[in-house]
């Protein structure tokens, strides 16, 4: 096992913890990203605890390094961070599992064992977030008229003039921003157009 995380003290109490344990080896340890990708490569232990917020690379962009070069470890990430993003990002990224720092000393044993057997593991607090995450039902897409009405409010037209290009009248053109608004999840004219860029229902001129 290789040790990821910038705080002296958390290696020293991991160190403690597994290597009291004659079921586990400690073979390295590093405090930061740029370390553990140079540990991992070297000497390929079965699983690497990541810490994710480290001064220089974070855990995300050193678990992305440790895929790219082909190092088979696997990564159990072990971090005080629950949101969305983390947990999204760091596995995406090809983390096998997720587990908060407030996790049981069994839980975290178990947890290791899992990983190093290629099983994916989640702290039950993640494991309710993602599962949110899923079930939470996808914006609606826009309709080819809703698009027409946000092209021609991006290039500035009002309402009126807006209505006037496409033949219909001022209160339905109203009628499609605010369907709009609802399903890009916005509250006004900027915030639509500049979602509509992001996310590629519209493109820059040029």
């Amino acid at each position: 096992m290789l040790i990821v995380d910038d705080h002296p003290v958390v290696r020293d109490g991991l160190r403690g913890m597994f290597g009291a344990d004659p079921r586990f080896e400690v073979v390295g340890e590093a405090g930061d990203g740029v370390e553990a990708v140079t540990a991992g490569e070297r000497l390929r232990p079965d699983v690497i605890l990541m810490d994710l917020r480290m001064p220089g690379a974070d855990g995300v962009s050193a678990i992305r390094e440790l895929a790219k070069r082909g190092v088979p470890s696997r990564v159990l990430v072990l971090t005080t961070y629950d949101t969305d993003s983390h947990v999204l990002t760091a596995i995406e990224a090809g983390a096998t599992g997720y587990l908060l720092k407030d996790a049981p000393r069994e839980e975290l044993v178990r947890a290791v064992e899992a990983a190093a057997r290629g099983q994916a593991v989640l702290s039950p607090a993640v494991a309710t977030r993602l599962v949110g995450q899923v079930r939470r039902p996808a914006p609606a897409p826009l309709s080819q008229r809703e698009l027409e009405v946000l092209e021609l409010i991006a290039r500035g037209s009002t309402n009126r003039e807006a209505a006037k290009r496409l033949f219909i009248s001022e209160t339905t053109v109203k009628t499609h921003l605010l369907h709009v608004y609802a399903k890009l999840g916005v509250k006004d004219r900027a915030a639509a157009v500049a979602a509509a860029f992001s996310r590629g229902y519209l493109t820059p001129p040029g």
